[in-house]
């Protein structure tokens, strides 16, 4: 069953803990990000928790890997039940970050959903997107990497490509059919997320912007439920 993640991207704690009040009971997951962690830190995460909340700390580490390896440790303590770091950062960083024990979920960024192909060919001008979210979601599971963040648009193919790997995905860049797109690029209806099988997505806006919040929160779980329910008894 895909769940449902919701992004707590705001300004602050009195506006994160308006959602949380609205949601608490129907979301479980919920993003803290670098804007709001930025801004309160631990206030943050602990809001969250207080609202029995699971934390994803969204903070994409990058870094040598005994660096990372010692901000994993301060997640746990913080009580982040999943965090991100970019795949990029190589294999050793990976390895140390997925050797501390007790330890968050990691859950590892191939190509962020906001950048399209001409984006990434000032980077890496002979590399197509799919190929490299193929390499970066290969060497992260090798790595000990429990989950691969990507574009929904990438799943089908990761799962044809690597079939041995029983990867989960997170995917960004969910969006209701007549939700606006904002900064995302390659996005993805959470009809069609559940249909895949994605194991989590992460929505922000189409929430939180939400006149009602909590009706658009059950509006996206309800059509992922239908959409699994469709695909089951199909023959």
């Amino acid at each position: 069953m895909t769940e449902l993640i919701v992004a707590l991207d705001v300004d602050t704690v009195h506006e994160a803990q308006a959602i949380l009040q609205e949601l608490k009971g129907t979301v479980t997951w919920y993003k803290v990000g670098l804007r709001l962690f930025t801004a309160h830190g631990k206030r943050a995460v602990d809001l969250v928790r207080r609202y029995d909340g699971k934390v994803f700390l969204d903070l994409k580490f990058h870094d040598i890997p005994q660096t990372v390896a010692h901000a994993v440790q301060e997640a746990q303590k913080l009580g982040a039940a999943a965090l991100s770091l970019h795949l990029s950062g190589g294999a050793q960083m990976l390895s140390a970050a997925a050797a501390v024990r007790p330890r968050p979920k990691l859950w590892g960024v191939t190509v962020l959903t906001s950048l399209a192909a001409k984006d990434l060919s000032f980077l890496r001008p002979r590399a197509s997107v799919p190929v490299l979210v193929r390499n970066l979601a290969r060497m992260g599971w090798v790595n000990g990497i429990e989950g691969t963040i990507c574009s929904a648009r990438d799943v089908a193919a990761l799962r044809k490509s690597l079939p041995h790997l029983d990867m989960r995905f997170i995917t960004p860049g969910i969006r209701p059919a007549a939700g606006a797109l904002d900064d995302q690029k390659r996005v993805m209806t959470p009809a069609e997320a559940a249909r895949l099988g994605i194991n989590y997505i992460v929505v922000g806006r189409p929430i939180t912007k939400a006149a009602h919040r909590l009706k658009a929160a059950q509006a996206v779980l309800a059509e992922m439920r239908q959409a699994a329910a469709d695909a089951l008894e199909k023959p």
